[in-house]
């Protein structure tokens, strides 16, 4: 299969397009808040306009840090050297786990200022996320960036936009399927039963921990960086504290007391 290389934006009304991966940002924060709005049933301590604020942070934080963290994760010497181009997103380049801790910044400051404890929030809010991912993913796919290395499966794509015509795994889909699809499904169903603190939050961390590290197998490294340190790519670096997180997290949580947001007012 050859990538239809798709036109980038996805409508225009007059002098305003769309593109399609700020299209699926979009998706992504519709999905989350109809998810929560179902998960709100069982959680007497958020109101509806908790859920308003969790999302309006939430893009704040996935944002900035999702742009601070590429720009300090895969190209600090370039930036430096070019500050004025930091706050330039609609040139592309976003980070997944800049922005995952960003919203943990913004999430931890919201809490405190509920008098929340914030694992309690976190584990809230886990379950509504991977579908936003999902979302990211086929954006990713449609834009035909960060392809997969090359493969002879039938199942291979050809991706024009990678300077060559080697058919290469459509990592995209892989992780759209796991860190998306897969992790959102496990998540909810774990979810759904009264569980103990920080419980959901860990099986988070672990899941797309080990997702995103498998799937960068397949995955073609950044070509401005290639392999780092024991041959990882700094995808799968940034997911080594995430895992590590993942379980020491679970340890902690199973000698808790049930979280608020499964547990009936």
């Amino acid at each position: 299969m050859i990538h239809p290389q798709f036109d980038p934006i996805a409508l225009s009304i007059g002098p305003v397009a769309v593109r399609w991966y700020g299209l699926m940002y979009l998706i992504a924060f519709v999905l989350f808040m109809w998810l929560s709005r179902i998960r709100m049933r069982q959680t007497p301590a958020v109101s509806a306009v908790d859920l308003d604020n969790m999302i309006t942070i939430g893009v704040l934080g996935v944002v900035l840090g999702g742009r601070l963290g590429y720009v300090l994760f895969y190209k600090p010497a370039y930036y430096l050297q070019n500050p004025g181009e930091i706050l330039a997103i609609w040139q592309g380049g976003m980070s997944f786990h800049g922005g995952f801790l960003g919203v943990l910044v913004v999430a931890a400051i919201y809490a405190w200022r509920k008098g929340w404890r914030f694992l309690d929030m976190m584990d809230f809010v886990a379950p509504g996320v991977p579908t936003g991912l999902a979302a990211g993913r086929m954006g990713n796919f449609i834009n035909g960036e960060l392809w997969g290395r090359p493969t002879e499966g039938p199942w291979a794509v050809v991706f024009p936009q990678s300077g060559d015509m080697q058919p290469r795994h459509p990592s995209q889909l892989y992780e759209f399927a796991l860190e998306g699809v897969l992790l959102f499904v496990v998540l909810w169903l774990y979810a759904s039963k009264p569980r103990k603190t920080g419980s959901v939050s860990a099986l988070f961390l672990l899941g797309y921990g080990v997702s995103r590290f498998v799937v960068e197998y397949a995955r073609e490294p950044d070509r401005f960086l290639g392999p780092q340190a024991l041959g990882m790519t700094m995808g799968q670096w940034l997911c080594v504290p995430m895992m590590v997180g993942g379980v020491a997290l679970w340890i902690w949580s199973q000698r808790q007391s049930l979280a608020w947001s499964t547990v009936k007012a």
